[in-house]
């Protein structure tokens, strides 16, 4: 519950510069699978950052590194590339997933941004054998993006906080979204998750990735990661249980 906070959350993205038609964005959630792969491709694609976001009345981090502190929320870019990447190492609560999905959707419109890509890990019980990655997309994204690409749907459950939010945007207007989810692992990061999730967007987006160097960038920022999932588990055990994924 909101109450749970001085007051709303009040989130702002400042930029300067403007986006690409799609935003692909990874959240510090469930096993950072779906931060991993966006940071793994600020980094490969060298992206430029074009903008932040801030938050007041949420608890938030400030990460540092070599003694230079950065925003927790960041987008990136650069002039010659159709997609915009969100990288958010700040914990959004469920219950504070509507402000934030309600700033970046303000800024979006007003940017002109055509669809939001959201890659995400779920913390479901699976085998080997479902170390895939689906999508939950709106009927929009998936005509334009998904028709030809070997992903498959993901077969029952429901969202809430942030990608609710976004995913019930796009339902209801021209604006399309996807989420990408896979499963994830305990352990932090879940490098195969991150993996899945970016060979997901080069099948869709034709970015030039190469997944393979991703095992060493995730070892590079293991630590800071793993620091990260200690706050991220702290902040998770104060809120309820969360969803099913089938």
């Amino acid at each position: 519950m909101l109450g749970r906070f001085r007051r709303t959350p009040d989130f702002t993205i400042s930029s300067d510069q403007s986006p690409g038609e799609t935003l692909l964005a990874g959240f510090s959630t469930f096993g950072l699978a779906g931060l991993t792969a966006a940071d793994f491709v600020v980094d490969q694609l060298e992206l430029e950052e074009i903008g932040h976001l801030t938050v007041d009345g949420l608890p938030a981090v400030t990460p540092f590194e070599n003694g230079r502190p950065r925003h927790h929320t960041r987008l990136f870019s650069r002039p010659d590339l159709d997609v915009t990447v969100l990288v958010g190492e700040l914990f959004v609560p469920a219950a504070a997933g509507g402000p934030f999905a309600d700033a970046v959707l303000e800024w979006t419109e007003q940017r002109g941004v055509d669809e939001i890509a959201v890659l995400s890990g779920v913390p479901i019980p699976h085998s080997h054998a479902d170390h895939e990655t689906y999508f939950v997309a709106t009927d929009d994204y998936r005509e334009r993006r998904l028709s030809d690409v070997d992903i498959p749907p993901m077969g029952r459950g429901f969202f809430d906080g942030t990608n609710a939010a976004l995913v019930e945007r796009g339902v209801d207007s021209s604006l399309g979204v996807c989420v990408y989810v896979t499963p994830v692992h305990a352990q932090v990061p879940d490098v195969d998750a991150a993996v899945r999730l970016v060979e997901a967007a080069e099948a869709v987006y034709g970015l030039g990735l190469d997944a393979d160097p991703l095992e060493a960038f995730a070892g590079e920022v293991r630590q800071h990661y793993a620091e990260l999932a200690e706050r991220l588990e702290a902040r998770e055990e104060e809120m309820p249980e969360d969803r099913m994924y089938m």
